[in-house]
């Protein structure tokens, strides 16, 4: 989803591109600073605040038993819901979550699931009858950027500092939510033969498609996304690749201060 963006604006941003400048002075490949907070919601299992330059997400995590999936009676299960609020973002509608609500809450989702970050098999209560239902709920406090990345990272942050509620439910003792793996999301655009990591929201209205990389902390790839219309070249998926993978080591060494 782009935003709407002036023609002069348009004109400043591109004379700069073709200098090899960005409007914040960040290089190509350098993504916004980011803050993550944990703990922000007090009735939640696990949450997270994270600001990525000026965009904020805010991502809560609930548990509750349920019945297991057919095809993977002795797993638990992870439900993702994406919530774009029209205070974060004039592009932003109420009601139902449109295409680009689900695909983000998709992409999230795919990230955590694809990664093995949670140990589903650990959340097997009674195979085949009960097991743990991870309700992962993604906020959209204010765009200006790359909610994509912000959002995985907000679930992932989350997801760290989450409780298992066993004893509210008679289950036993709480334990905390066993976690395998941090799976980072990178995600660059592309306008004019020019590759940008991170794009704010005028970046991104100026781009013709945009490709969401997800690597393990083992520097594996666990999901791709591409979303808009244009044509990404081979060299340039290979370099958004390495890139991702490279700029996700950093990242994740945020996670070390959650």
């Amino acid at each position: 989803m782009s935003s709407v963006i002036s023609e002069i604006r348009k004109d400043y941003l591109y004379n700069l591109m073709l200098r090899g400048q960005r409007a914040d002075g960040r290089a190509f490949d350098q993504p916004r600073e980011i803050s993550i907070k944990t703990g922000v919601i007090r009735k939640a299992e696990g949450s997270a605040l994270v600001t990525l330059g000026d965009t904020q997400v805010m991502v809560g995590v609930k548990m509750q038993p349920g019945e297991p999936f057919p095809d993977s009676l002795d797993r638990g299960v992870i439900v993702t819901n994406a919530e774009l609020v029209p205070l974060a973002s004039p592009m932003f509608e109420p009601g139902p979550p449109n295409e680009f609500g689900i695909e983000l809450a998709r992409v999230v989702d795919r990230g955590v699931r694809e990664s093995g970050a949670v140990d589903l098999a650990g959340l097997c209560i009674t195979p085949g009858e009960k097991v743990w239902i991870v309700f992962i709920d993604i906020h959209i406090l204010d765009d200006c950027g790359n909610i994509m990345d912000a959002s995985s990272l907000g679930a992932i942050a989350a997801l760290l500092t989450t409780t298992v509620p066993a004893k509210k439910f008679g289950l036993g003792e709480d334990y905390p939510l066993p976690i395998k793996d941090i799976p980072i999301a990178m995600t660059a655009v592309e306008f004019g033969g020019v590759v940008m990591f991170d794009a704010d929201v005028d970046e991104e209205a100026m781009a013709d498609t945009k490709l969401t990389v997800i690597s393990r902390a083992d520097g594996t790839i666990c999901g791709v996304q591409k979303s808009g219309t244009g044509v990404l070249s081979q060299e340039q998926i290979y370099r958004i690749v390495d890139i991702a993978c490279e700029n996700a080591k950093g990242i994740r060494e945020k996670f070390l201060e959650v």
